[in-house]
C-alpha cells in the first residue's frame, strides 16, 4: 500500500489502530488480534505472562495499549473512594499483526466532519481551585506531603475526526511521546513529553519533568534556563521529583548503579518550556513487568511527593475519575523491553465526549493563581484543536 495514502485508507476502513512516536518518525500498528481490557482482577495476572523468546522475534511481537490512573493505584494496594465516573475501561492492550512506518510529517486531509463544540466547561474554577489550594498548604506545612498537584478537567461535547486532531497536534506540538489510539467506541490523541519507563535489556532509564514556563517572544531556551535555576520554587519541584524517580528505581536496580545522566536541562513546546532531567539504572537479576511497574507507576512528576501519602490526599479530594490521566501508554515486547510515557496533555474522546486534564505543583512557595494559570497553558494546544 502506497504510504502517501495509507492514512486515508486505514481512517476510512474504522480498523481500529495505534499510532507511537519514536526518535524519527511514527509506528503505526493495526490488524489486532487481541484485545485484552485490563480491570482490578486481571491485572495482575496480565504483568506476570511470560513471552517464549525467540531469536528473530517480529516487530510486531509486542502488547501495546494503556494503563488508567485506578489501575495503577489499585497495583500498589491504594483504592480509590466512589468517584464521579464514565465508566471507561481501566486499560486496554493490544497484539498488533501489522506495523507500519510513517514520517514525522503525517499527510492526511480528513473527509469526515467534526461536530466540534469549542466552549469548554472546567470542572474547577479558580475560587475552588484556590480552596483545594490553601487545603493542600496546610497538608505540606503539617509534613504529611512536600510537593502535591491538583488535577482540572476541561469537557465538552464533540464528535472529532481522532486521526484529523493528532496530525494537527503532530505540526504544531510534537512531543518525543505522542501517540494516539482510534477505536470503535473511543480515542485517544497525546502530546505527552514525558518518558517513564525505557527498558533495554537490563538497562532502564526515565525522564523526569518538573517545571514549567510560558512561552513569548522576549524568552528563549537559554533566558528559560536561566529563569529555571534562579526560581526557587521551580528548583525545589523538580529536585524532590528527581530524588523520588531515584528512589523508585533504586528499588528495582542494582545498589549504586541508578546515576542522574542528564540534570536540569530544557526542553521547548508550542506554548511553554520544560525543566527535565534524565535518570538511568541497570536492573537487578529476575525482575518481572509487574515489579517494574509497581515501583515506577504513576509516574511521580505527575503525582506529588511522597507518592503514596500523597496519593491517598489526592484521592479523597478528587471527586471525578482520571480515567487515563497521569496513567501510562506504551509497550511490552516479547523479548521483554518496554516503553511507557505518562498519560498527559491528552484528550480522551468517549461517547462523543471530549476530556482533557491537566494539573499543576503545589510545594510551600506555590502561588495559586499561577498554578491555576500554569494548567490552563498546558491544555492550551489542545483546545486549540477545537477551534
Amino acid at each position: 500500500m502506497n504510504k502517501k495514502n495509507y492514512l486515508d485508507k486505514i481512517n476510512d476502513s474504522n480498523k481500529p489502530f495505534v499510532i507511537y512516536k519514536k526518535a524519527k518518525g511514527f509506528d503505526l500498528y493495526t490488524d489486532f488480534s487481541k484485545k485484552i481490557i485490563l480491570n482490578n482482577r486481571n491485572i495482575k495476572e496480565f504483568l506476570s505472562i511470560k513471552f517464549k523468546f525467540k531469536k528473530n522475534y517480529k516487530n510486531t511481537d509486542l502488547l501495546i495499549g494503556f494503563f488508567g490512573y485506578e489501575l495503577l493505584n489499585n497495583l500498589i494496594d491504594i483504592k480509590l473512594p466512589k468517584q464521579k465516573s464514565i465508566n471507561f475501561p481501566r486499560g486496554i492492550f493490544y497484539k498488533p499483526e501489522s506495523k507500519i512506518s510513517l514520517k514525522e510529517d503525517l499527510i492526511f486531509q480528513s473527509n469526515k466532519t467534526n461536530k466540534i463544540d469549542k466552549n469548554f466547561k472546567i470542572n474547577i474554577n479558580q475560587n475552588s481551585y484556590t480552596k483545594i489550594f490553601n487545603r493542600f498548604k496546610k497538608k505540606i506545612r503539617s509534613g504529611e506531603t512536600y510537593q502535591i498537584k491538583i488535577c482540572t478537567k476541561y469537557k465538552n461535547k464533540s464528535k472529532i475526526d481522532p486521526l484529523d486532531f493528532f496530525c494537527r497536534l503532530a505540526k504544531s506540538n510534537l512531543a518525543p511521546e505522542a501517540f494516539m489510539i482510534k477505536d470503535r467506541d473511543y480515542s485517544i490523541i497525546s502530546c505527552s513529553p514525558e518518558n517513564l519507563i525505557d527498558k533495554k535489556g537490563s538497562s532502564i532509564s526515565t525522564k523526569p519533568i518538573a517545571g514549567t514556563l510560558r512561552k513569548t517572544k522576549n524568552i528563549n531556551k537559554t533566558k528559560a534556563l536561566k529563569f529555571f535555576r534562579n526560581n526557587i520554587k521551580e528548583t525545589k519541584e523538580h529536585n524532590m521529583i528527581v530524588d523520588m524517580e531515584r528512589n523508585d528505581l533504586s528499588r528495582i536496580c542494582v545498589p549504586g548503579s541508578v546515576r542522574l545522566k542528564k540534570e536540569k536541562s530544557v526542553e521547548e513546546y508550542k506554548d511553554l518550556y520544560h525543566y527535565v532531567s534524565l535518570i538511568s539504572g541497570k536492573l537487578k537479576k529476575n525482575m518481572r513487568n509487574i515489579d517494574i511497574i509497581k515501583a515506577m507507576m504513576p509516574g511521580g512528576s505527575v503525582i506529588g511527593c511522597p507518592k503514596i501519602s500523597t496519593l491517598n490526599l489526592l484521592n479523597n479530594q478528587e471527586k471525578e475519575n482520571r480515567n487515563i490521566y497521569t496513567g501510562s501508554f506504551g509497550f511490552i515486547k516479547f523479548n521483554g523491553d518496554m516503553r511507557f510515557n505518562i498519560i498527559i496533555r491528552s484528550i480522551l474522546n468517549y461517547k462523543n465526549i471530549s476530556e482533557i486534564s491537566v494539573a499543576s505543583g503545589v510545594v510551600i512557595d506555590s502561588n495559586a493563581k499561577h498554578e491555576f494559570n500554569e494548567n490552563f497553558i498546558k491544555a492550551k494546544a489542545l483546545i486549540d484543536l477545537y477551534k
